[in-house]
């Protein structure tokens, strides 16, 4: 179901230390100012904003698609706060039924946003309720059955639908074709990842050496996420150790303690690359035989690791399936085999 977004308390006042719910909400930006990276979306999406107001309209519905942790949430929130507008929140696994989403959109206020996470995984039914909603602000529901059935319609007030996905292939195209505007939200560079942590680091108090951020950033999976994750046990580190600054020890302490290595690489990303190589001769293999091997679901293979292994070239995609590549292996100081001609280089992305 749907739930509305708790207003974030005061930026200038230090959040607790021991709330990470309430942290991830006070180091969320509060306008597209404080919004790092992601130009191009952000330009657009002012202009439709503003255009809409000065017409008195709601802004289109809005689609964004791009790896996990990238920011689609907060751009979502940032485009709520805006139109002046309540912003919902829901995801395509917790839509169920068709009443779940009846339910939602009838308690929709003028307006409002309502932003949908993993839409890629709602029901071909719940889709099709969805249509009328997003095109002509209707709601059309199905009383009784058999013969004596009847189609009753609701009128819903304006609102904005913003709709986020990490597969954006998996979408079908009459759901895709009802969205006035579609976004891709790209991995972050590692500036803008020091610029986020150089703020996320103010908001929570903290102090952070210039090479302890570098290290942090490298370490952070170009992801803002994983970034203001990481920041957040090095301050828990230098607490613990009575220090005033979080420096290039504590993020060493920090990352080692969470089996994190300099490229970001966690213990199942390693997994991944290790099953790859000695399980199926560093590939081509299937997503399928790939999870089964590694003990990871598909869904978070393809969501959350594989997008990653792809940027940083340890993992390429063939027509045959997932290949690991001659900069996977050195990264897991094994030897590529010699005889093997089609391991790709790391900047072979296919």
């Amino acid at each position: 179901m749907s739930r509305a977004m708790p207003t974030p308390p005061e930026q200038n006042t230090p959040p607790p230390k021991n709330d990470d719910a309430l942290l991830s909400q006070t180091l969320r930006p509060q306008d597209f100012n404080e919004y790092i990276g992601q130009e191009t979306a952000k330009k657009n999406l002012a202009v439709a904003i503003e255009a809409a107001r000065m017409r008195n309209e709601v802004l289109e519905h809005v689609l964004i698609h791009g790896p996990a942790g990238i920011g689609k949430t907060t751009l979502a929130y940032l485009v709520a706060r805006e139109m002046r507008g309540n912003f919902r929140v829901t995801s395509g696994p917790a839509i169920e039924r068709v009443g779940d989403l009846a339910a939602i959109l009838t308690n929709l206020e003028p307006n409002d946003v309502l932003f949908i996470d993993e839409v890629h995984r709602l029901s071909k039914l719940v889709e099709e309720i969805l249509y009328p909603a997003m095109e002509s602000r209707s709601l059309d529901i199905v009383l009784g059955k058999g013969g004596g059935a009847r189609t009753i319609q609701l009128s819903l007030p304006p609102f904005t639908l913003i709709a986020a996905t990490t597969r954006a292939g998996m979408l079908s195209a009459p759901l895709r074709s009802r969205f006035g505007s579609t976004f891709n939200l790209d991995f972050y560079t590692p500036e803008e990842i020091g610029r986020i942590i150089t703020r996320s680091a103010r908001l929570l108090g903290v102090t952070i050496s210039d090479t302890a951020r570098k290290r942090l950033a490298a370490a952070s999976r170009s992801t803002p996420r994983v970034a203001n994750r990481l920041l957040k046990r090095c301050r828990d580190v230098a607490q613990i150790e009575n220090k005033n600054v979080i420096d290039d020890g504590v993020v060493e302490k920090t990352l080692h303690m969470l089996n994190v290595d300099e490229h970001g690489l966690e213990t199942s990303d390693r997994k991944i690359l290790s099953v790859l190589i000695k399980n199926f001769n560093g590939g081509p293999a299937g997503i399928q035989a790939i999870a089964a091997s590694a003990g990871e679901e598909e869904e978070t293979i393809l969501e959350i690791f594989e997008p990653y292994l792809l940027r940083i070239g340890f993992l390429a995609r063939t027509p045959r399936g997932r290949v690991a590549t001659a900069e996977a292996y050195k990264h897991l100081g094994l030897e590529p085999p010699q005889t093997k001609n089609d391991i790709p280089p790391s900047n072979t992305l296919l």
